[in-house]
This record gives C-alpha cells, structure tokens and sequence, in this order.
C-alpha cells in the first residue's frame, strides 16, 4: 500500500508589521506586505493541487487559523508555541503517517520539482534538508518510520551553523540534500526577486 506524502507550508498571518520585518526596514511595512502575500499565494497555487501530496497550511499565530483568507480546500494547522524547532517537531508528531515534508512561505523560486524530488529523496533516506546559502534551509522533511525522528533541539536558528547543528542531531539517521533555494530576507533577496 502506497503511503500517503505530505506537503506542510508554514505561514504567517498576513498583517503589516508581522510579516517580513527585516526586509520591511529597507521597503517599508506595507511594500514588505505585498511581497509576502504575493509569494505565499503563488506558493500555495503552485503547490497546493499537486495530486502526489496532501498539502497543509500550519498558520501562526494560532487564533488565525479559522480566518477566511486561507484557501478552504487546504487543511489547516495551528503551528503552536516555541521556538521554529519546536514549532516544526510539533508538525512532525501531529501530521498523519507518512513522510512529512515542510517548507517555509517565502521562497520564490520553489516548484513542484523541487518538493517531488525531497519526497523521492525519503524513499531511500530518513531525512533531507533544502540548503539555503545563508547556512539554514528552506525544507526539512522526514521519513517518519519507523518512528518520528526528533531533530531540533540545540540549534542556533537563523545563523550560518542553522543546518550543520541540525544534521548533528541526527545520530544514526541518514540523510539527503535537496536542490540549494533561498527565502527572500534581505533587499538584495528583494532586488533579484523583481527582476526574475
């Protein structure tokens, strides 16, 4: 029997001044807005139909999980409190059997490709990871048999050591690199992303 994959983007309620802060003190609040809407819809058209997984929005802050402004064919989940790691330890244990894959809301370049091979990568691995060129990632994922791997303890989040702390927790476990992407930070970030 096939099990099923699933696709979790985290999200953040859309609200100005919430999303996007560094990049908001080089474009300003509103224009930060934009951006992050902009990305988060076309991640969500882009990846949300795909018949080979089952797609979820895990929101923050909690309370905006029964907004209307979330698609209604995608299943919603409240990321819950902690730090990143927690928060994504917990959609590890919550999410139904299978392999889980999660990626972030703002990474303009993602395709269906990229989060097909990271599943095709679990086949034969227990985790994989998306570089980013910043030292972190853009997607985590995990096999999840024959248990769920706990993963995320003593990392030095957004940091260059991000993913190098997070493979060290890994212990036996073994593990795959999907294609290197990054999110959109920095006005740099923001500059390539107009031109593309």
């Amino acid at each position: 029997m096939t099990r099923q994959n699933h696709l979790v983007i985290m999200a953040r309620q859309p609200v100005a001044g919430n999303v996007k802060t560094r990049l908001a003190r080089k474009i300003g609040t509103s224009q930060a807005l934009r951006t992050y809407r902009t990305i988060l819809a076309r991640t969500i058209r882009n990846l949300g139909h795909d018949p080979r997984w089952q797609t979820y929005l895990s929101i923050t802050p909690d309370t905006a999980i029964t907004g209307n402004i979330w698609p209604r064919h995608l299943n919603r989940l409240a990321q819950g409190t902690g730090d990143l790691g927690q928060r994504m330890q917990h959609i590890f244990d919550i999410v139904p059997s299978g392999p889980v894959i999660i990626i972030g809301s703002d990474i303009p370049a993602i395709t269906r490709r990229d989060i097909y091979s990271a599943f095709r990568l679990l086949g034969s691995n227990d985790v994989v990871f998306g570089p980013a060129n910043d030292g972190g990632y853009w997607l985590v994922g995990a096999r999840r048999m024959p248990f769920t791997p706990q993963i995320f303890h003593n990392i030095r989040w957004s940091s260059p050591h991000t993913l190098t702390d997070t493979i060290d927790n890994l212990n036996n476990l073994s593990h795959a690199m999907a294609r290197q992407r990054s999110d959109l930070d920095t006005l740099d970030d923001y500059r390539k992303w107009l031109k593309s």
